[in-house]
């Protein structure tokens, strides 16, 4: 199977579960305060459903490949006093609706899957969502909708689907360290210290340097969260030829510094041949284990890191000929030797480019659970504290659609980055979710604050409304972030 299909067959399993996890959030507090649910739906069902379960007069009914139950309202055209035409719903006469009809018993939920491989939905009686159900709150209002129900409990509801999603990040996180452990790069385990590109040197960072502290904190791992100490940091403390030597980051320093073609840091790595890969190109040019390279026609390559940018940079500028010029130094004496690449740009060599040793965690159940938590309120927070970023024009660029997110799934399948993933993209939704946008869980939530404080509630006319707006600025999001994607495709970003 091609690395698209696995990669579209992770998304959609990982978005499916977290987003029906999120709706039964939803689903669990309605229902502990008697609120009606409609509907519950893994996937999407314009017209027709591929099943659909439902209790009608005491009997579980299961139909597959069935067409949408025909709405519980019948529209009336009228005449106000005004003159003016406008449509009034009717609740059809359930009682005059034959025995099998799915419109019976209303208060039973309908379950059902979709055939539009994305997401799901909870429909919950008397609230204004994203279906825009005018003609149930043109009626009355009834005990069992989530509009009569105190402030209180519907607060709960509405944040039931970001509970969820944060106890499924914590579980599945707390369930991969208890399989599979945990493993990190201690910041002092580089044997060579770290190679900084030319922007970082020039505030003062030089190869060979090793971190320890930032604003005094000492540093513990080489990963992500480093990168954003380094960020936020006034101050970094670095160890050089033994020595302890401050540096002073300038404000201007963002997370983007740290992902640009070539890295910010990274573990300095010589590039020393390991070995050759027989009838490779290197091979056949005459390269040998224990050569160091030093450029690639012409651009630096004498580190792992290096070698690795000069390669995609001359994949990316479209070089017709993949016979690379390559000055080796051999025995401290240097060489040029042609070396031609197959299709990727692969030279053909080895090189163990960990000069390091990783640390190595293992958990015991009770151990996880802990651990799984504080992983996942730490991911939580440094994707909080990266959000801001999104407000910046390089964060606008840097928005993704659903081939971003596809993307972010390895090519063969791996249950380990699975779960990661899909715990990090669980976090990713629980915080989104919250924000105080219309249409989000976040902006039903801050319409019930208010009403908690001003003691008045806003009118249906107004949240259909701000639903609308909501709407259409989710909507402008989605095109944004997949036209970067298109754009990325094409690579015109």
């Amino acid at each position: 199977m091609s690395p698209f299909w696995i990669r579209l067959i992770q998304l959609i399993l990982s978005l499916t579960i977290l987003v029906v996890f999120h709706e039964f959030g939803h689903f669990l507090f309605s229902r502990i305060f008697k609120v009606r649910v409609e509907k519950f739906y893994a996937f999407f069902n314009p017209q027709f459903s591929l099943l659909r379960i439902k209790k009608v007069n005491g009997k579980i009914r299961c139909r597959f490949f069935a067409p949408n139950v025909p709405d519980s309202y019948e529209a009336e055209k009228r005449y106000n006093f005004e003159g003016k035409e406008e449509i009034v719903y009717k609740p059809v006469d359930i009682d005059s609706l034959p025995e099998d009809d799915w419109r019976r018993n209303p208060e039973n939920t309908e379950f059902g899957v979709g055939w539009v491989p994305f997401g799901g939905y909870c429909k919950i009686a008397g609230m204004i969502d994203e279906s825009m159900d005018v003609a149930s709150m043109q009626q009355e209002p009834k005990p069992w909708e989530f509009r009569t129900k105190p402030a209180w409990q519907r607060l709960l509801i509405m944040v039931g689907g970001v509970l969820f999603n944060l106890i499924m990040a914590f579980f599945i996180y707390s369930m991969v360290l208890l399989k599979w452990g945990d493993s990190y790069i201690p910041v002092e385990a580089p044997v060579y210290g770290y190679e900084f590109n030319e922007y970082a040197q020039s505030i003062g960072f030089r190869n060979g340097d090793i971190i320890v502290a930032t604003d005094g904190r000492k540093a513990v791992s080489f990963d992500a969260d480093l990168y954003r100490d380094i960020a936020k940091a006034s101050t970094v403390t670095v160890l050089r030829d033994g020595n302890s030597v401050v540096i002073n980051i300038p404000e201007e320093l963002s997370l983007f510094d740290f992902t640009r073609d070539y890295p910010f840091i990274s573990v300095y790595s010589p590039m020393v041949v390991d070995s050759v890969a027989a009838g490779g190109g290197a091979a056949l040019a005459g390269m040998q284990p224990g050569d160091s390279i030093v450029t690639i026609n012409g651009k630096n390559a004498s580190t792992w890191t290096s070698l690795q940018v000069t390669l995609a940079e001359i994949a990316a500028d479209g070089f017709s000929s993949h016979d690379l010029s390559v000055v080796v130094c051999r025995e401290g004496r240097p060489d040029t030797l042609t070396v031609t690449s197959n299709e990727n740009y692969q030279l053909g060599i080895v090189h163990f480019a960990d000069e390091y040793s990783y640390r190595e965690l293992e958990y015991g159940f009770f151990q996880s659970i802990p651990a799984g938590i504080k992983y996942g309120c730490k991911t939580l927070k440094s994707y909080v504290g990266d959000f801001r970023y999104v407000f910046t024009k390089e964060g606008a660029k840097s928005l993704g659609g659903f081939g971003t997110i596809g993307s972010i799934f390895p090519a063969k399948w791996n249950w380990h980055a699975f779960w990661i993933m899909t715990a990090f993209l669980s976090i990713i939704l629980a915080f989104m979710n919250i924000l105080p946008i219309p249409a989000l869980d976040g902006g039903y939530v801050l319409f019930l604050i208010v009403e908690v404080v001003t003691g008045h509630k806003p009118g249906d006319k107004f949240l259909e409304r701000a639903n609308t707006v909501g709407m259409i600025i989710l909507l402008a999001l989605l095109v944004v972030a997949n036209l970067n994607d298109v754009l990325r495709l094409f690579n015109i970003m």
